[in-house]
């Protein structure tokens, strides 16, 4: 069985350009999280489109995420045509598909997927951005992500044309008799450490009790900051083998 909650708050800004969407039930889920980029309303635009678009797929196709992405961005692409507004009207957008005790997801931009068994991290989704770019090449470390002055530029995302597509998808993997993932967008990872993911899920028996301790660090070490939009979803898997 799958259990999932979900969290989403504008921050400090006037606009949520942060969007959210689901298709779960009994033992199989597609979840999906975008977050917007270019400002004036244009980012809430591009990621409700990236995430309607998905789960429009999803619910045609289940599992094909190649066409959740490439259908998302031509949806994207040709709003921008109506509104010539290319340059602001872009999105980061992460996927996961669970059913049958397996799971694959993919992603494009610096929204993660963080996955975790046991209560530990075991894997998560590498950034397009250049502070990942830094880290892969060997000029920063991974934990100067979060504080470095490039993290916020990004080189992959939903809305700019590409010749092939961008975004990256997973194998697929076979579930495990407990597993959980985390959705989010840059605004909430950015404020919260690998280290309390993993410590507030070992005292968390749900999802949402999971969220809301995770929420209360989030907004503490946001606190008297300019916070950008947070997001977040979060899932149980309960399989047992």
């Amino acid at each position: 069985m799958l259990v999932s909650a979900t969290l989403t708050e504008k921050g400090s800004r006037e606009i949520n350009e942060d969007s959210i969407g689901l298709a779960n039930g009994g033992a199989a889920g597609f979840f999906v999280l975008a977050d917007g980029l270019g400002g004036h309303g244009y980012g809430e635009v591009a990621s409700q489109l990236a995430v309607e678009s998905a789960i429009k797929v999803f619910s045609k196709k289940a599992g094909d995420l190649d066409s959740c992405f490439i259908e998302s961005q031509n949806n994207i692409i040709e709003e921008q045509r109506k509104f010539n507004s290319s340059d602001v009207m872009k999105t980061t957008l992460v996927c996961l598909h669970i059913d049958q005790g397996k799971a694959r997801w993919g992603h494009i931009g610096d929204s993660r997927l963080y996955h975790f068994s046991a209560g530990k991290l075991i894997k998560r989704t590498l950034d397009h951005s250049v502070s990942q770019m830094l880290v892969t090449i060997g000029e920063i470390k991974e934990k100067e992500i979060r504080g470095h002055a490039d993290r916020n530029r990004l080189i992959r995302v939903l809305g700019t044309e590409w010749d092939s597509p961008k975004y990256e998808l997973s194998e697929e993997i076979v579930l495990g008799g407990k597993d959980v993932f985390l959705l989010c967008s840059d605004g909430f990872w950015e404020l919260i450490n690998e280290q309390y993911m993993e410590k507030t899920l070992k005292r968390s028996a749900t999802p949402a009790l999971w969220l809301e301790k995770m929420k209360k660090i989030v907004t503490r070490n946001g606190a008297g900051k300019n916070m950008d939009n947070y997001s977040a979803i979060a899932v149980f898997v309960n399989f047992k083998n």
